[in-house]
């Protein structure tokens, strides 16, 4: 790439934050955002240094600033940055000692998890029994993979019969404890709920174990995915990680529930969900939530029970997942000033539209109080051509990526925001992006002679993948703090471990925030490991699973203690 003596693009800082998040991101992206980042904090300190200057003086020149004297720049053309709406209910104060922020010494009870809260359980798991459930649910999970794009649909019916076998004799139909319910909005699709009741309306639940995996390619395994595998503490399989080792682990804890019998205060709510992984609606725990088979879970809070590393996550951020597909001229390679060259344009095009996304949504303090690793961030990831020969000027590229938008910014603010820069593009600042030297051009000069059905002006188009329900179903998530749910979590994976290390993720699960907005205290946690999520050879150890036994447990003692 060749940038003109002219062009903006030769700022070094403008070549980082622009170009090199398109080329570079395109195999990858995670270099980039952060160079990106780095971009926008440097012109937020050149703003903050030239305020200091004095009253009525201009802020330093920035090639993307509104002062700037640059010969282009995006910000002179565009409306004042709005006000963006934000999640009133997770906004943060601006006084940072007031901030809620993640904290390994959160603390439900100055006293120790008490067991006697749940006399009769033993506070070691049953190994022998864990493994024999895990291994019954590997073994089914060949039928168990979910990719509805690539036409595989799973059968959680048959994780769900495994379950019902260990439990059925401690249900209420058998004389024991446990109310068992199997809901299927979908044939063979089922969750499982099950109840161990209280005495009181005070309820802790644990959701979002899932009977449905990815799929695998046994090809690419050094095991069978699709039997359990024993070697040096190590349980390997397609979902001992993600998800049938939860599945498996709160089983047991619901049979020995079921078994000894505690006198417990709050009513232990549990639902195995179906349809996780292929983030479909209609099938799974927004079904569930929407036939109101779920609601006593407000009463207390909810743990999600599908994260990693044995560590309380305390965030999520969004997913969106975009194209922009930029038209131009096709002609010989000879004579650029005929021609509108789609590749050049696309790459002006992104850089434009991800200058604006980074200037409306900026990093928060209440990121880097949540420990998030980045704030927002909008890369493209691949990238495409029409074919044609090497002396041809290329008419059509489509660029590809995805938004990851922390939790304290709004799903419906972003995707309006993105769709008014590639509107501003057509309406008129395509005229003001840069070109490559004198000849390449985005808009043809009157002389220059066209068909009837070729573009005089290139032309840029945004196309979403998924509708904005399926952006609001993987919306962030931002856990309350205060809760005494998060704070009996990370009480009981200190206690466990030793140490506890909270953290939140820039990846993404669905429906936990649109949970979290109807009204239920939703808390993230999982055991498994995040290194090999949906990886070749996944695996869980035995060990964690042990731990996460006593987590779970210590949990439901802390809760009972401060219980009326």
């Amino acid at each position: 790439w060749h940038f003109g003596q002219s062009s903006p693009l030769r700022h070094p800082l403008v070549q980082c934050g622009a170009m090199l998040e398109l080329l570079i991101g395109a195999g990858g992206g995670c270099f980039a955002g952060a160079a990106s980042m780095q971009v926008l904090l440097q012109r937020l300190q050149e703003r903050n240094n030239s305020d200091k200057k004095g009253p009525g003086k201009l802020p330093q020149a920035s090639p993307f600033g509104r002062n700037s004297s640059a010969p282009w720049s995006p910000l002179k053309w565009m409306s004042p940055p709005t006000h963006l709406r934000r999640d009133d209910a997770l906004s943060l104060p601006p006084a940072r000692e007031q901030m809620p922020s993640v904290s390994a010494e959160a603390t439900l009870t100055k006293k120790m998890a008490d067991f006697r809260y749940i006399a009769g359980v033993a506070r070691d798991m049953d190994k022998a029994a864990f493994i024999d459930v895990l291994r019954k649910l590997i073994g089914e999970s060949k039928y168990l993979q979910n990719n509805p794009r690539l036409g595989i649909h799973p059968q959680e019916s048959r994780a769900a019969k495994i379950v019902l076998d260990v439990l059925s004799p401690y249900s209420a139909q058998n004389g024991g404890p446990l109310q068992i319910e199997e809901l299927e909005y979908e044939k063979g699709r089922s969750n499982l709920k099950v109840v161990y009741p209280g005495m009181t309306d005070s309820t802790v639940a644990f959701v979002g174990s899932h009977f449905d995996v990815v799929p695998a390619d046994a090809e690419t395994w050094s095991k069978d995915p699709f039997q359990l595998t024993e070697e040096d503490g190590k349980l390997y399989g397609r979902g001992t990680t993600d998800c049938l080792g939860h599945v498996a682990l709160i089983t047991r804890f619901l049979a020995e529930l079921g078994r000894n019998r505690p006198k417990l205060k709050r009513t232990v709510v549990v639902l195995f969900i179906a349809g996780e992984e292929g983030g479909e609606k209609g099938v799974g725990v927004d079904k569930v939530i929407e036939s109101g088979k779920l609601e006593e879970a407000k009463k207390g809070p909810v743990y999600w029970v599908d994260t990693a590393d044995s560590q309380p996550c305390c965030g999520t951020s969004g997913a969106m997942s975009w194209s922009i597909k930029c038209s131009g001229r096709l002609f010989h390679s000879g004579f650029p000033h005929k021609g509108i060259n789609s590749i050049e344009l696309a790459a002006e095009a992104c850089a434009y539209v991800q200058q604006r996304f980074y200037q409306d949504f900026p990093p928060l303090p209440s990121e880097e109080a949540y420990q998030f690793a980045t704030g927002s961030h909008m890369k493209p990831t691949q990238i495409e051509c029409a074919k044609g020969s090497l002396n041809q000027i290329c008419p059509e590229t489509t660029v590809s990526g995805d938004i990851r938008l922390s939790p304290f910014y709004d799903v419906d603010e972003a995707k309006a925001a993105v769709e008014q820069y590639v509107q501003d593009l057509n309406d008129g600042d395509l005229e003001q992006l840069p070109t490559r030297g004198k000849w390449s051009k985005f808009v043809l000069e009157r002389g220059v002679e066209t068909q009837p059905s070729e573009l005089r002006r290139g032309r840029v188009e945004l196309k979403w993948q998924g509708d904005v329900e399926s952006m609001r179903l993987y919306a962030g998530v931002a856990c309350s703090l205060d809760s005494e749910g998060h704070k009996a979590l990370v009480q009981a994976c200190r206690e466990t471990n030793g140490s506890c290390k909270p953290f939140s993720i820039n990846g993404s699960l669905p429906l936990v925030k649109w949970m979290q907005k109807q009204g239920y205290d939703l808390q993230l946690c999982g055991f498994g490991l995040m290194s090999v999520y949906h990886g070749v050879n996944e695996y869980c150890t035995l060990a964690d699973m042990q731990k996460a036994y006593e987590v779970i447990l210590r949990i439901v003692c802390l809760l009972e203690s401060v219980s009326a």
